[in-house]
């Protein structure tokens, strides 16, 4: 059976250089790429893609307007979105002391910046040397978020209450895959499914952002 073929590929600016006319396509015009290189490489190449870290202790449902984060607030003018890429939790350096629950997702409508006591989180571009995202908070709080996360939440990470040494999960990372979209005037929140005192956690994202 003979291949089927695609006409040449535009990359953005600043990615990798490679020809692709001619290349060999499946029967929906998708092409193949090097597995040499992660999935997101092009988009770090042209220095889309953001990370940032912190550290939550004794975080609070995501029904609470007490949202610890980390927290994503894009501005209504940023002219960006930021699409979740990746979602990590690191191993609790604390046990949850009371119920089992999990690590995720929620977000909501928010024009103006969370009114809670902010902290900014360090952010940083995963091209080295990269320029600044373009949101206009990326923080943690300590007090009233303002706006609640939606009633929707989805569990990305789950764990147990039993001692760090018998963790059924004590970490993990999750590929999003921009599943999850902020954009303008809206806030995303990582959160938690119940309200987890006594647990210690490191919590981490990965994010891009495109043209809105």
């Amino acid at each position: 059976m003979p291949n089927i073929t695609a006409p040449a590929l535009s990359f953005p600016a600043r990615s990798f250089p490679i020809q692709q006319a001619g290349a060999p396509a499946g029967v929906v015009g998708e092409l193949g790429f090097s597995a040499l290189l992660g999935r997101y490489s092009t988009l770090v190449k042209s220095q889309k893609v953001f990370y940032t870290t912190c550290i939550v202790t004794n975080p609070n449902a995501f029904t609470s307007a007490a949202q610890l984060g980390p927290i994503l607030w894009n501005k209504p003018s940023s002219g960006s979105d930021a699409y979740l890429l990746g979602f990590s939790v690191g191993a609790p350096t604390t046990a949850a002391a009371t119920v089992p629950g999990s690590w995720g997702w929620a977000m909501n409508v928010q024009a103006t910046q969370p009114t809670a006591t902010i902290t900014n989180l360090p952010v940083q571009n995963a091209y080295a040397g990269g320029g600044p995202s373009q949101l206009a908070g990326v923080m943690t709080t300590s007090g009233n978020v303002g706006i609640l996360p939606t009633p929707i939440f989805v569990p990305l990470i789950g764990y147990n209450t039993g001692a760090i040494t018998t963790q059924v999960l004590s970490g993990g990372y999750v590929d999003v895959g921009g599943l999850f979209i902020v954009g303008p005037g809206n806030v995303g929140y990582a959160s938690v499914s119940t309200t987890l005192t006594g647990g210690v956690f490191t919590v981490g994202l990965l994010w891009a952002e495109l043209a809105a």
